[in-house]
C-alpha cells in the first residue's frame, strides 16, 4: 500500500523549472497577437484605415494614380501602409506604454529571456502582417485587381519592409517616454501616408523632394511593390537595399540605446 502511495504521490510531484524556449515563445507570441487584435486604435490602423483606402480611392476617382485601373496602382502602396502601421506604429505605442507601466521590466524578470521577447513581439508582428495581407488581397482582387511579379520578390520586400519598420518602432519605444512616442508613432504614419508614394505617386512631387523621399523605408517598400506587382519587374535590388539599409541600422540603434525601464 504504502509503495503503491508512494508511486502515486511521485506522479503529482511538482517539478518547478522554466518550460522550453521555444514553447515560452510561442506562449508570448500568441498573447501578444490576441491583445494586438483585440486593441481597438490597433485595429484601426492595422485593419479599417488600409481597407477603407484601398476602397475608397479605387472606387472614386480622387487622385491621379497614372494609367490602368486604380487599384493596380493602389494595392501596392496600401500593402506597404499595412507593414508601416503593424511593425512600426502599432508596435511602437503597444511597446512603449509596455515600458512606461513596467510590463516590460517584469517580463524581462521572467525565464523568458529579453531577446525571446523581442522575437515573440515579432512573430506576432508578422502573424498579424500575414492576416493583413490576405484580407487586403482578397479586397484587391474583389475590385478588379491584376497583380503580375515574382511572389518571391514581394515576399523579401515584406520582410526587409517589417524588420526596418519593427527597428525603428522598437528604438522609438524604447527611447521615448510612451505618450511622446504615441504622438510621434501617429504623425510619422500619417507624414509617411502622404509623402511615401503609397497613395499619391512620387512623380508628384518636385524633384528635389522626390530625391529625398525615395530613400525612405515607405517609398522603396510601396516603390518595390508597385514595380512587381504592377509592373511585373523582377527583383527590384535598389530598394531592397534601402530597405536593409534601414532594418540595420534600426534593429542596431535599436539593440544599443533600447530602456526597458
Amino acid at each position: 500500500m504504502s509503495a503503491e502511495t508512494s508511486t502515486s504521490a511521485g506522479t503529482f510531484t511538482p517539478a518547478p523549472g522554466a518550460a522550453p524556449l521555444g514553447r515560452m515563445i510561442r506562449a508570448q507570441a500568441a498573447l501578444e497577437t490576441r491583445m494586438l487584435l483585440r486593441n481597438g486604435e490597433q485595429l484601426l490602423l492595422t485593419v479599417v484605415i488600409p481597407t477603407l483606402l484601398l476602397v475608397l480611392f479605387s472606387s472614386v476617382d480622387i487622385v491621379d494614380t497614372g494609367e490602368g485601373k486604380a487599384v493596380d496602382f493602389l494595392a501596392p502602396g496600401v500593402l506597404a501602409l499595412a507593414v508601416l502601421s503593424t511593425a512600426f506604429t502599432g508596435q511602437a505605442i503597444a511597446t512603449g506604454f509596455e515600458r512606461r507601466y513596467g510590463v516590460l521590466k517584469r517580463l524581462g524578470a521572467s525565464p523568458l529571456p529579453r531577446w525571446g521577447l523581442m522575437t515573440a513581439k515579432t512573430c506576432s508582428v508578422l502573424v498579424t502582417e500575414v492576416l493583413q495581407v490576405v484580407l487586403l488581397t482578397v479586397i484587391a482582387f474583389a475590385l478588379g485587381w491584376s497583380p503580375h511579379g515574382n511572389p518571391f520578390a514581394v515576399v523579401l520586400l515584406l520582410v526587409l519592409g517589417t524588420a526596418a519598420f519593427s527597428g525603428l518602432g522598437l528604438l522609438m519605444a524604447g527611447t521615448l517616454k510612451a505618450e511622446a512616442t504615441l504622438a510621434a508613432a501617429n504623425l510619422v504614419f500619417l507624414l509617411l501616408l502622404v509623402g511615401g508614394g503609397v497613395i499619391v505617386s512620387l512623380d508628384k512631387f518636385p524633384a528635389a523632394a522626390r530625391s529625398a523621399l525615395e530613400l525612405l523605408p515607405i517609398s522603396a517598400l510601396s516603390g518595390g511593390l508597385r514595380d512587381v506587382l504592377q509592373h511585373g519587374a523582377g527583383v527590384p535590388w535598389a530598394d531592397l537595399g534601402i530597405l536593409a539599409v534601414w532594418a540595420v541600422l534600426g534593429l542596431g540603434a535599436a539593440a544599443r540605446f533600447f530602456r526597458w525601464e
